[in-house]
């Protein structure tokens, strides 16, 4: 099938690589509704296209992804339920975890929120140097909600993956390339070309066996991550329903208004 035509998120097949590429880069790719329904449909396509045999994650601009838009934090459309909305994008993160083809993220500048969540659930992930990942959720009284938490407490221990998700804290590409959190770290200038040949080459392994081989590592990890993704479904809904989310996201809302307008 061919790859679905969107003008946010772009499609495309390259060599047995399903190229994903967000594209709001004026906006540091930060994920509106409309975006999210596009990146929905591009990654369905890569993930069940049999001609795609590795998916690659990618992005224009300065950064990978500055996370959900916060012109958009907690709206929905259609009067869909805060747990509807939550469970609905955690369907898209297990459709990428459950994958039988390998999933390859390359991000540079901010990786934040969502889109930090979307890059821990890769099965590889290649940073430029210059990247930044955080989870600000706290910052407007919430906490991740598709898999961050499970994620990295995998990848980085229970104690950074604490220390991350209450302080709201960045780290640099050095930072999680030591903590485990990144696989490869390489100059800006390089990102393109070596997450593509990362993609490529485990594009070119055979499907069957690279499916089995994905399956037997995932095998060590995959009902805690899927329990744990549904608690946090539960988590964020009732943290949605607060008066602490909506006391802290107006306060929050204010100070980045208050920044812009002085510059």
């Amino acid at each position: 099938m061919p790859p679905p035509d969107g003008t946010l998120v772009r499609s495309e097949l390259d060599d047995g690589v399903g190229v994903v590429t967000l594209d709001r880069g004026e906006r540091h790719n930060a994920l509106n509704n409309a975006m999210g329904s596009e990146l929905g449909k591009a990654l369905r396509w890569a993930l069940t296209d049999p001609e795609v045999r590795c998916v690659l994650l990618r992005a224009e601009g300065p950064s990978f992804s500055s996370g959900r838009d916060t012109k958009e934090l907690g709206t929905r459309s259609g009067g869909e339920s805060d747990f509807s909305f939550v469970r609905r994008v955690q369907e898209g993160r297990l459709a990428t975890l459950n994958a039988p083809k390998p999933v390859v993220a390359a991000v540079q500048g901010y990786v934040l929120g969502g889109a930090f969540e979307m890059v821990l659930s890769a099965d590889v992930r290649i940073a430029a140097d210059d990247a930044t990942f955080a989870f600000p959720e706290i910052q407007f009284g919430l906490v991740t909600d598709t898999g961050g938490s499970q994620l990295l407490t995998m990848l980085a221990g229970p104690a950074k993956a604490k220390y991350l998700i209450i302080s709201g804290d960045r780290i640099d590409a050095a930072t999680a390339h030591s903590w485990g959190v990144v696989d490869f770290v390489v100059p800006r200038s390089e990102l393109d070309g070596a997450g593509l040949a990362l993609a490529r080459r485990m594009a070119a392994a055979p499907p069957h066996a690279a499916a089995v081989a994905k399956q037997l590592v995932d095998q060590a990890w995959a009902g805690t991550i899927q329990n744990g993704i549904r608690a946090e479904l539960l988590a964020q809904t009732a943290l949605f329903a607060g008066e602490e989310h909506r006391r802290v996201k107006a306060a929050r809302i204010e100070e980045l208004r208050g920044a812009r307008e002085r510059g």
